[in-house]
């Protein structure tokens, strides 16, 4: 008997909850669950990430979360539940198998079966944003090099797992060279490791448009975690419908399953929502916690339900379905089924079914470090924001071999040599470096030409320094270096 931790959440939540958990223990699960409270009445009660100390004591206990949708109050600083449960378990993967059931449920691409794999912890998901001048806000987009190793390695051992054919990375490193740049070189690396499964890699735009077009072109696709949560959305609507999208959250000692849709409070207590986004995640809670042959019985009952033409009001068409019923009455038509295999469908087997492997980051050699500049950002809004202006006065000041090599507006050039023609900020990037960037500096030279741009009057709003490691660049040059 599996302990697992489960929370009912809000609107909809409780009753398609109730409905997954009457399935699994019909199928003969043999699980024990442990209920907590999460979302608006959490939140409410004054903490602010809508989950209680306590409700931590399961989690830690079970290591297995079965979570229903809940609702974030609007305003009041409240933080996102699920980007708090992923990141304080370590729960990297983000799972969203994406599967036409044509022609049961409405879908201009009949044919695909695509699995999005999306990085859980960082990007600009690390919420890390800052207002620095009146008119500049930034976010900091955070890659590291264990966190892109871990997701890409699970992206192909799960191909690996499961028998796919081909991993896909979707990155914009034409853009963001460092970190994207770090994304897809890590892909290209790890691939040359499983010589059996085809690789390949888009820029994300057109990839996008790719997979809304022709989705059956793709087979695994794994992405860093903003694209991933954008376009695991869209890829679940154009199988018919984002109702039917069920996720895992995996981690190495810890999993979290749910729908990927909301909590729908105007649809709450009306029996009219439908399970089955839920229900395929506890479909994957199976597996994980080693009881496939409860999950492969469940999904095919599910399946023959669809073909059966015994859809809720989502799905419901006249031309095609055959009864509409309520939540309640979907989850006994599964129930009815268990046992039955559909006969149009595919037939899901998890027979051989396990986890994908998982595994630890394990640091390289240490590289040699070396500082050979810094980027100081400025807040100055002097009148008529003149470019030349600013550089004439900043010229004046430097420490070792720190000078004034260039100045950026908004990651655009407009000094030397800009054009009068850039529309620029209140926020100033201003780059101090040799000349070649090819002179180490030290710690003091940095500090000394801050004193000396705060003494003149300058409002410096950060700096980030300038390092080379073992030789190559550390940072994205300016146009024109």
């Amino acid at each position: 008997m599996k302990k697992i931790t489960v929370a009912k959440g809000d609107g909809i939540g409780p009753e398609i909850m109730d409905a997954t958990l009457r399935i699994l223990f019909a199928a003969g699960a043999e699980i024990e669950t442990e209920e907590i409270e999460i979302g608006e009445k959490v939140y409410t009660r004054g903490h602010t990430a809508g989950i209680e100390p306590g409700a931590w004591e399961s989690l830690q206990r079970t290591r297995v979360f079965l979570k229903a949708p809940i609702t974030t109050p609007q305003g009041g600083g409240y933080k996102s539940l699920n980007v708090t449960i992923r990141k304080t378990l370590g729960l990297y993967a983000n799972v969203r198998p994406c599967i036409s059931y044509h022609p049961f449920v409405t879908t201009k691409h009949p044919v695909m079966d695509v699995v999005i794999i999306r990085e859980n912890e960082e990007d600009l998901y690390a919420g890390i944003e800052h207002r620095q001048t009146q008119e500049v806000t930034q976010c900091l987009k955070l890659i590291t090099k264990p966190g892109t190793e871990k997701i890409i390695r699970f992206a192909f051992e799960y191909a690996k797992t499961y028998g796919r054919k081909k991993v896909t990375c979707f990155t914009k490193d034409n853009i963001m060279k460092l970190t994207d740049g770090l994304f897809h070189h890590t892909f290209d690396e790890i691939s040359k490791e499983y010589p059996e499964i085809e690789s390949e890699h888009w820029i994300v735009d057109i990839g996008a448009a790719k997979l809304a077009d022709t989705p059956e072109n793709f087979d695994v696709v794994v992405m860093p975690n903003l694209y991933g949560d954008i376009l695991s959305d869209v890829a679940a609507q154009i199988t018919g419908s984002v109702g039917l999208g069920g996720s895992a959250n995996i981690g190495t000692g810890y999993a979290m399953f749910e729908a990927i849709h909301g909590s729908a409070p105007r649809r709450a207590g009306q029996d009219l929502a439908n399970p089955s986004g839920l229900l395929l995640g506890a479909i994957q809670m199976m597996v994980y916690i080693g009881q496939p042959k409860v999950a492969e019985k469940v999904h095919n009952a599910w399946l023959k339900t669809l073909e059966d033409g015994i859809h809720t009001y989502d799905l419901y068409d006249e031309a095609s379905s055959k009864q509409k019923v309520g939540t309640e009455g979907f989850a006994d038509a599964v129930i009815e089924r268990l046992g039955q295999k559909p006969t149009t469908l595919p037939v899901v087997s998890y027979a051989s079914a396990s986890q994908p492997k998982l595994s630890e980051y394990t640091p390289g050699k240490p590289e040699k470090k070396e500082l050979v500049g810094v980027d100081i950002f400025l807040d100055w809004d002097e009148a008529g924001r003149n470019a030349e202006k600013l550089g004439g006065e900043l010229s004046k000041h430097s420490a070792g071999p720190l000078s004034l090599q260039l100045i950026t507006n908004r990651g655009v050039k407009v000094y030397p040599e800009g054009m009068e023609e850039t529309f620029c900020t209140d926020h100033w990037r201003c780059r101090f470096s040799s000349k070649k960037m090819d002179q180490v500096t030290a710690s003091r030279d940095v500090i000394d030409l801050m004193a000396s741009l705060e003494s003149a009057g300058f409002d410096i709003i950060k700096t980030e320094n300038l390092y080379r490691f073992d030789g190559k660049l550390g940072f994205s040059l300016g146009q024109g270096q």
